[in-house]
């Protein structure tokens, strides 16, 4: 795919702006937010890091309103929109969320209309956080795939790089806002990735796993360190509304003056009456049996479905949790355990 070069951002935003709405991330306090681009106030801020707020919210909002009852079915209608500062991670999130809302015949119609229309524009992580772990997961501090375009900053300006075709239209048609990138701009951002992998890698020297994840995980099922973990935990949901990839949902009926609704809204497997059935019993009452499901199903249950993790290591979570749980934590005691000897049964 075509790579080039521009010294201003400015005029690249505002040209996309004219094409479609674009979402841009900006600084609050001491994290990035995505808001709704102006042409001419200055462009966004170039996050070094992911947005405090996941992608998902741009395809699988957070309360949705679904069906209307007599009237017809509700069609599904989007614009399209672009989303500038997205990381390896959110692209990564993003893929996994495919899985589920693109499956076949179980498509999502809602979703599949918003990721028609979607046109990312990712780019470089500058300076992971200490609650990054993307590396550990397989990925890495700048996009790899799944983007329109990737931005990378360099000494004098970006290294821009189309990823689809509908990017290369793009470029073909403001070819005017670009200059052709000579090699050493290339070496120039590659040695720049290089330094944020060892940043990465410096953060989580700790957590270095001697085995699959999801085997770890599995075999650690009835592992004590579930509700060790879990004695801090406040059930407050945030690890779940700030994952990229937690997807689970709930679907309110409300009677209205002249019809009914059908709502969906995010729910989260860490509240006490998600698994809750009728009659009262629920099979994960106590906090760490919510978070053993919750570990399982990122590890091993949706591994087993689609052939891949689902989590990407954004480290939001580890941000968000109000009690202090780190999933980096968890999985290295569980590595700990399945990685000692244990002991064998002499025959008597």
């Amino acid at each position: 795919m075509k790579t080039v070069f521009t010294s201003d951002l400015t005029p690249v935003l505002d040209a996309l702006a004219e094409r479609m709405k674009l979402y841009v991330p900006r600084r609050s306090a001491d994290h990035y937010v995505f808001k709704p681009y102006i042409p001419g106030d200055a462009g966004g801020d170039f996050n070094n890091i992911r947005a405090c707020t996941p992608v998902k919210e741009f395809l699988f909002p957070l309360r949705e309103l679904t069906a209307v009852f007599p009237e017809p079915g509700l069609s599904p209608a989007a614009e399209p929109f672009a989303v500038f500062g997205l990381k390896d991670c959110d692209l990564r999130s993003i893929a996994i969320l495919d899985k589920v809302f693109l499956e076949d015949e179980f498509e999502d119609p809602f979703y599949a209309e918003r990721r028609r229309h979607m046109f990312i524009i990712a780019t470089d992580c500058s300076d992971p956080g200490e609650s990054c772990f993307c590396n550990v997961m397989g990925g890495a501090g700048h996009p790899e795939s799944g983007f329109d375009l990737s931005v990378a900053g360099v000494k004098d300006g970006w290294v821009v790089q189309a990823g689809s075709p509908k990017a290369e239209a793009f470029l073909a048609g403001h070819s005017h806002l670009f200059v052709a990138a000579p090699d050493s701009l290339a070496a120039e951002r590659d040695g720049l990735r290089a330094r944020t992998q060892q940043q990465l890698a410096d953060h989580n020297a700790d957590f270095h796993f001697k085995a699959d994840i999801g085997e770890i995980v599995q075999d650690g099922h009835e592992s004590s360190v579930f509700d060790e973990q879990a004695a801090t935990c406040v059930e407050c949901q945030a690890c779940t509304r700030i994952c990229p990839t937690c997807h689970c949902f709930y679907l309110h009926d409300e009677a209205r003056t002249s019809d009914f609704a059908k709502t969906r809204i995010w729910d989260s497997c860490m509240r006490l009456s998600y698994a809750a059935v009728a009659g009262g019993a629920n099979p994960r009452e106590y906090l760490g049996e919510r978070l053993r499901h919750r570990m399982m199903h990122k590890f091993a249950y949706f591994l087993d479905r689609y052939g891949v993790n689902m989590c990407v290591g954004c480290g939001r979570c580890v941000d968000a949790e109000a009690g202090g749980i780190d999933i980096r934590v968890i999985l290295k005691r569980l590595n700990d355990e399945f990685t000692k000897p244990r002991k064998t049964k002499v025959a008597k």
